[in-house]
């Protein structure tokens, strides 16, 4: 738990990873550019002191994991977001298996998602369904830029898809958390598109679609869906680093997200291993809204950022949250006002 000024914030992370793309685990030169370009990412957009060498990007331990997330990092819970790329990686780059041996040591405080790929057809539902029995799945994350011999992606509109998605519901897997966000070398751009959100989330209202990285560079297009579909969350991921390299341009994000949808579907996460969750929580709590942009964006609020930062992500996987850290019961307050079809928070 993170304490500033008197006020305790309970943090979730609601995006890490354990991969391994190590030089032996490295299958083709689209692996080798995969890792280089994840790191770019890293070495681009952190405070100096936050860039690692090459050599742990690539494979670092669950010491380094444990000590970045919760001894310094301030989180209660994080959850693994599998990403298995077995066509750029012998052994898969971060798959449930390896995030669930982790997860196992530690329950009190991870949580393992699943993965599908409705390319996969009826193995693949057969699959699904094991991973459910084995990690109890409250969650999965799909990538649907991913190649799959000579396919270059997949939709959420596509009829298979479809049935993975009946299957979630059936099973109880409630979080469907979606890449749609910046490309990675050598993924299809189009392939991340977010339109597809739009007819699984009307589709399925009883599931929760977690459009993580915001659907960057695409902010506008999912703005539109998400405050006509009270089930798309806007996942920080990747956001949240720009909070050091472009502040403005962070702040015009977050106020767009919180005009747009409001201040409950809005959910933190680091993505580490390519960012530590340390710097991201100090920094946001620190954070204003310049004050030039605040008549449009309004401002953010002790209780906005509490939210954010772990109180939404709590109520989607049912954590439990200390006294001192939950939200009080009150309205807006005084200086905000709704945004259209929504509780959108904007300056009055």
């Amino acid at each position: 738990m993170y304490r500033k000024d008197g006020v305790d914030y309970f943090i979730v992370d609601g995006h890490i990873h354990f991969w391994d793309a190590s030089e032996e685990n490295i299958a083709n030169k689209y692996g080798e550019g995969f890792i280089r370009c994840f790191y770019d990412y890293q070495r681009n957009l952190s405070p100096q002191e936050w860039v690692w060498p090459l050599e742990k990007f690539r494979k670092y331990s669950e010491q380094d994991l444990i000590h970045d997330i919760f001894d310094t990092g301030y989180v209660d819970w994080a959850i693994f977001q599998p990403t298995y790329l077995g066509e750029f990686y012998r052994e898969g780059f971060n798959t449930t298996e390896r995030n669930g041996a982790l997860a196992r040591k530690h329950p009190d405080r991870l949580i393992v998602n699943g993965a599908f790929d409705p390319r996969e057809g009826e193995a693949g539902l057969e699959r699904l369904e094991k991973l459910h029995a084995e990690w109890n799945l409250r969650g999965v994350k799909l990538y649907t830029a991913e190649w799959r011999g000579s396919s270059k992606g997949w939709k959420l509109s596509d009829p298979e898809a479809q049935d993975y998605l009946a299957l979630c519901e059936r099973l109880g897997i409630r979080n469907i958390h979606v890449h749609k966000g910046p490309t990675i070398w050598p993924l299809n751009r189009d392939a991340f598109d977010v339109a597809d959100v739009d007819h699984a989330a009307s589709a399925f209202p009883g599931l929760n679609f977690i459009v993580e990285h915001s659907g960057l560079p695409r902010l506008d297009d999912f703005c539109w869906i998400a405050t006509q579909e009270p089930n798309v969350y806007a996942g920080l991921s990747v956001v949240m680093p720009f909070i050091h390299t472009r502040p403005r341009y962070f702040a015009q994000i977050i106020g767009e997200l919180l005009y747009w949808l409001d201040e409950d579907r809005i959910v933190f996460g680091s993505d580490y291993a390519i960012w530590s969750p340390k710097w991201l929580v100090e920094q946001f709590v620190d954070f204003q809204i310049p004050e030039d942009l605040q008549g449009e964006y309004g401002v953010l609020t002790t209780g906005i950022k509490r939210k954010i930062l772990g109180l939404n992500h709590a109520r989607l996987y049912d954590l439990k949250v200390p006294e001192n850290a939950q939200a009080p019961a009150h309205p807006p307050q005084d200086g905000v006002s709704a945004g259209p079809n929504t509780g959108a928070v904007t300056a009055a």
